[in-house]
């Protein structure tokens, strides 16, 4: 078995790791028979987890959607705390696990449900677009939800001349730029996305001519506004296995660009990247204790939770 999973990550762990990685590997799968339980794994998840553990991968928008379609009785999220959160309030009867608690993210800690609501008293009658990237305290202040993935959608399916967006200001600002609805914003920061610079894309085009430069629109708006391409994580796959750039580079989190190499041999990825700290938390080792030993279990106050549901219902309502 061990030789078999070893393919697909083969040309980014070498063989002398690989024996470092197997026992987990073969414990986790054995885990997830015995136990009914699947692996939601988020983009940016190292290879090892992405490729050799998991049963659904994607963006944010991809596993709040696949997490209501499962029927395991176990839900093992290797992310950051929202999104093992997201899942719970999708599926309240079955039992969701965070391999890490201390997994968290930078924008959800940017803001409280309190600012949510000072920010309704300030803009009374404005609606409140949540970007997932948020607790669940806070998505129970919002109207409604939206990912980097459908936030034009959801911006304009409002039918609003403005809305309030939070709280990454960089997003806010970048889908003001695609929409006529004015976008009052939060000043909210990814810690990865904001440390690139349109200064580094133009030295990327410099010292590789012809490259494609893909952005997450998390990214400043004059990182975006020099990239060929901005999207989300799902989007910017689709964009290279679509266009098969020669060489191309990625504005998000490193493990990004190692998860998509093995669809897009032909690519050449340059990998000028940002790590997230809060996903690297989440490992073969904690994972497979977290389903020996129920660890972490993700629990939501069942009233945050109804209001909190609601407002990502209606986000995954939005096509």
């Amino acid at each position: 078995m061990s030789a078999s999973l070893y393919e697909p990550v083969r040309h980014l762990i070498p063989p002398i790791e690989w024996p470092a990685f197997a026992p987990d590997i073969e414990a986790i799968l054995r885990l997830k028979r015995e136990r009914n339980a699947v692996i939601l794994a988020h983009n940016y998840q190292t290879p090892e987890i992405y490729h050799c553990v998991a049963d659904i991968t994607g963006d944010s928008l991809a596993l709040a959607r696949e997490a209501m379609t499962t029927d395991a009785d176990i839900i093992v999220m290797a992310g950051v705390h929202f999104m093992a959160e997201t899942a719970k309030l999708m599926n309240p009867d079955k039992t969701v696990l965070i391999p890490d608690l201390e997994a968290g993210c930078s924008l959800a800690e940017s803001i409280t449900p309190a600012d949510v609501r000072l920010m309704r008293a300030k803009y009374p009658g404005v609606p409140v677009v949540a970007y997932v990237n948020t607790s669940v305290a806070v998505k129970a202040e919002a109207d409604i939800c939206c990912t980097s993935g459908n936030a034009l959608k959801v911006v304009e399916s409002l039918g609003v001349p403005r809305v309030i967006m939070l709280p990454d200001e960089y997003l806010a600002q970048n889908i003001a730029r695609q929409t006529k609805v004015e976008i009052i914003a939060w000043a909210g920061h990814c810690e990865v996305h904001q440390r690139f610079t349109a200064a580094e894309v133009a030295g990327l085009r410099a010292d590789h001519p012809g490259i494609i430069v893909l952005a997450h629109p998390e990214c400043p708006p004059e990182v975006v506004a020099a990239a060929d391409y901005a999207g989300s994580t799902a989007e910017m796959a689709g964009f290279v296995a679509r266009e098969r750039p020669a060489r191309v580079v990625l504005l998000t989190e490193c493990s990004m660009a190692d998860n998509i190499t093995a669809a897009n041999p032909a690519t050449d990825f340059v990998r000028p990247c940002n790590l997230c700290p809060h996903m690297k938390r989440i490992t073969l080792a904690n994972i497979r204790t977290a389903l020996e030993q129920n660890r972490h279990e993700v629990r939501i106050d069942p009233a945050l939770a109804v209001r909190a549901r609601d407002a990502v219902a209606r986000m995954l309502a939005v096509r």
